[in-house]
């Protein structure tokens, strides 16, 4: 798993079961609610300070997705994508990058396709089994609380960039 981690150049995340439980809230005038863990975005963040970036893609459409990726500064969010591989197939393109270069996190049948592709393929526990049966890694957290963050460390420590991403935290 540390060896797939390591290189990884490029972490790409679905939004609803992956950054969030899964759980939208809508209210009676049709506002969409989505809850956020700070320590995933914080996550994202360490992986900007090194170098390694970040996309969205996810098939719900929604200003939400928009505003949390400009907000994690990620390098680009594809939303509305119920085929994921058309926006894969863009990132392998316009990033340069191979398949085993990339990391996927994701928790639901629609991102089987994806994860079979990359060279780390990660699950949240709360992921349908399918999903869980073909990821090279389960992470401990749940989607919405840490589970980004986790992958997000993991690779860091791996690439041994944790040290100097974190140092002044720790001065």
């Amino acid at each position: 798993m540390l060896d797939k981690a390591k290189r990884i150049n490029l972490l790409i995340f679905d939004i609803d079961g992956v950054m969030t439980d899964g759980r939208i809230i809508y209210s009676i005038y049709g506002d969409e609610l989505k809850f956020f863990d700070v320590q995933d975005g914080f996550g994202i963040t360490l992986l900007n300070r090194a170098g390694i970036k970040s996309v969205i893609i996810t098939a719900k459409k929604s200003r939400i997705v928009k505003l949390r990726g400009r907000d994690l500064r990620v390098a680009k969010v594809y939303h509305g994508y119920t085929d994921k591989l058309i926006p894969f197939n863009k990132i392998l393109r316009s990033f340069r990058l191979a398949p085993e270069e990339i990391c996927f996190i994701g928790d639901d049948l629609i991102d089987i396709p994806v994860l079979k592709r990359v060279g780390f393929a990660v699950s949240v526990p709360n992921a349908v089994s399918e999903v869980k049966n073909i990821a090279h890694h389960i992470t401990s957290n749940t989607g919405g609380r840490g589970a980004v963050r986790e992958v997000c460390d993991l690779i860091l420590k791996s690439q041994n960039k944790w040290d100097t991403v974190t140092s002044k935290y720790f001065a």
